[in-house]
């Protein structure tokens, strides 16, 4: 628990102060994020199999909106873990703000059998520091073949669906399910 609120304090200056999130009309702080994880995975409907297909249907319905840091407006722009917080709350589906709170969370799934709907956890830009600085959702895995959905600070510097090429491969931590 202390972990957790270390990394709210870390990453409290990233937020904006006023900024809160609303679940059923009812107004939630950031900070409730990590309790409601647990229970809004153990809500989900398990019979509802479209929900990651539906999660990736969503996502791309944002392609091209900007990147912008500490953000997570559609109308302004989306960071990496915001865009991947605006698409799961969406669906009323509670996850953290940031992408380093992903680390333990979720199932994990080998990289072969991730499928659409799963997240790709990736270290910062510096894929020396094995540290998870950066979040996206799979789009598809076809033998092999993974695409995924990000907002970068790249030179698309929008939200976009990017190939699991050498250079993400350089980066990458591990595939995590938050939905079964």
């Amino acid at each position: 628990m202390r972990k957790y609120f270390l990394l709210i304090l870390i990453f409290a200056a990233c937020r904006d102060k006023t900024n809160t999130l609303s679940t059923n009309n009812i107004s939630k702080a950031d900070t409730t994020l990590f309790t409601e994880f647990a229970d809004t995975t153990n809500r989900i409907i398990q019979s509802d199999s479209g929900l990651p297909e539906k999660i990736v249907a969503f996502a791309q319905t944002l392609k091209g909106t900007p990147y912008k840091y500490c953000s997570m407006d559609p109308d302004g722009g989306f960071d990496c873990s915001g865009f991947v917080n605006y698409v799961f709350n969406h669906f009323n589906i509670h996850v953290p703000r940031s992408s380093v709170d992903f680390t333990n969370l979720g199932e994990y799934i080998p990289l072969s059998q991730s499928r659409p709907g799963d997240l790709i956890l990736f270290t910062g830009t510096n894929p020396r520091i094995r540290i998870v600085g950066h979040i996206g959702i799979i789009t598809a895995n076809n033998n092999g073949d993974i695409s995924f959905i990000q907002s970068t600070s790249g030179s698309a510097y929008s939200v976009v669906v990017s190939p699991l090429d050498k250079y993400y491969m350089s980066r990458f931590v591990k595939v995590i399910r938050v939905l079964n």
